[in-house]
């Protein structure tokens, strides 16, 4: 279990006050969090050469569809309502540089 002194100087580090009564709240979500996390690491990888990883025996399952809209039927309505835009592509402010 993790230590009201540990919780403590988590809300430190974080620059945050913290109560007497919400650090005992704080402990038991930490305790909660962390018990998940190592389960989570105690699940075995396809690179440690256990094939597919199965949880709780349920499988991401895809399904079919069963109904695809043609391509690009919408493009032109989408295009046609971009604020700024150059050709076919919406146009945006240059964010690295």
């Amino acid at each position: 279990m993790i230590s009201k002194e540990e919780i403590k100087k988590l809300a430190d580090l974080a620059r945050i006050e913290i109560s007497d009564e919400e650090v005992e709240s704080l402990r038991g979500e930490m305790d909660a969090i962390l018990e998940y996390v190592g389960q989570i690491s105690r699940i075995p990888s396809p690179e440690q050469g256990e094939g597919d990883t199965i949880v709780r025996g349920e499988v991401n399952v895809l399904r079919e569809d069963t109904n695809p809209t043609e391509s690009g039927t919408y493009s032109k309505e989408l295009i046609a309502n971009f604020p700024n835009k150059e050709k076919n592509y919406l146009k945006v402010k240059k964010i690295l540089g």
